[in-house]
């Protein structure tokens, strides 16, 4: 039996965690089958496939009222290519691949990874259209299957399955290595605690600094691409309004951070409902504590005390105080990076995943 075709596609002009998650899933499906990308022109992930042995395509995200070329374009490659599986993975790339689908000549299977929360009902005549035409949803968390079964009516509802996201095992750098890494990066403090994503308001840097503020001897370090000009400069103000300026520190974007990781004492997760958070199965990857918002994804990986930390959205306080925990207690510290670390090589390891992502393919 021949390999079946599968396109995966995200449209999406930023970088972050969605993004990266769709360029492993093409890596770790090629051999398996037959994978080529498809990515927007004007975004950021062409430099993860250039010069690489992978197959992609790159294509305008037009506005609303060109769309129409865009999934004519669309429709085009899927035909070219014999594609039976288009994988999505940013919900706002449902229309073009719905119009492309009816466009197309062989009529893919399409298959959504659901990355975002649901929040209304989807029984609108638009979206009655766009939910009939996608054969399976794959929501990333089991909060988020409740949401698809409570918002989309059972007579449009696709197939469902819930498939976590996956880190890769990590080779775990040796303490020596540690050193030079955060001599390099200006990290030899007493205690460092960190946040890697989006800098922006909603994933809550500000929330660190503020929690910073009431502590001693602890440092924070920020890893990633700022979205809106200006918001750095706002939290390095306000670090000074809190006399806290030289121990607050933006290290720009890292384009391997698991190195960045090992060497934190401790990260956060700070956004107010992150939909999985699959920089808490990274840090727990690389054996280092994770302290994340007791809301959404994190439930479903965090057993609070156990294999990380738990705060109450918007707690400043609770925050600080689980960051003093660890600081004064590396027994405690170690005993939770060793469960994390178990943790997530037993349930959230990427080639389990992609594995049982292939298996859904395959049946498909």
């Amino acid at each position: 039996m021949k390999n079946k075709n599968v396109m995966e596609l995200c449209l999406s002009p930023d970088l972050g965690g969605l993004e990266l998650y769709m360029m492993r899933a093409a890596k770790s499906l090629k051999g398996r089958f037959n994978v080529i990308s498809i990515i927007n022109t004007k975004g950021k992930l062409e430099s993860y496939y250039k010069d690489t042995e992978h197959r992609y395509e790159l294509l305008s995200k037009n506005s609303n009222l060109l769309m129409i070329s865009s999934a004519r374009k669309l429709a085009k490659i899927m035909d070219a290519n014999k594609i039976d599986i288009v994988h999505l993975h940013w919900t706002k790339d449902i229309p073009i691949c719905v119009l492309a689908k009816k466009l197309s000549k062989i009529k893919p299977k399409l298959v959504q990874t659901r990355n975002m929360n649901m929040t209304r009902f989807k029984d609108s005549l638009y979206h009655r259209f766009l939910y009939t035409n996608i054969d399976m949803m794959l929501p990333v968390t089991k909060k988020v299957e409740e949401q698809i079964n409570k918002f989309i009516p059972e007579d449009i509802r696709p197939c469902i399955e819930v498939l976590y996201m996956g880190t890769d095992k990590l080779k775990l750098l040796s303490e020596e290595k540690i050193l030079i890494f955060k001599k390099e990066h200006g990290m030899n403090v007493p205690f460092s605690v960190a946040m890697v994503g989006r800098i922006e308001e909603d994933k809550g840097q500000y929330l660190l600094i503020e929690a910073l503020s009431k502590l001693d001897r602890v440092e924070a370090f920020f890893v990633g691409r700022e979205m809106k000009e200006g918001y750095i400069q706002s939290l390095k103000e306000q670090a000074k309004k809190l006399g806290i300026e030289n121990r607050v520190h933006f290290l720009g974007f890292l384009k391997e951070p698991a190195s960045f990781m090992q060497a934190c004492d401790a990260m956060v997760l700070a956004t107010p409902c992150e939909t999985f958070g699959l920089v808490v199965i990274e840090a727990m990857a690389a054996k280092t504590a994770m302290i994340a918002t007791k809301a959404c994804g994190p439930l479903e990986i965090i057993e609070d005390g156990i294999s990380g930390m738990l705060f109450e959205n918007n707690n400043i306080d609770e925050l600080s105080n689980k960051i003093q925990l660890l600081a004064q207690d590396d027994s405690l510290i170690n005993k939770i990076t060793l469960k994390a670390l178990k943790v997530t090589e037993d349930k959230f390891e990427t080639v389990k995943q992609f594995d049982k992502l292939g298996n859904l393919f395959t049946g498909l």
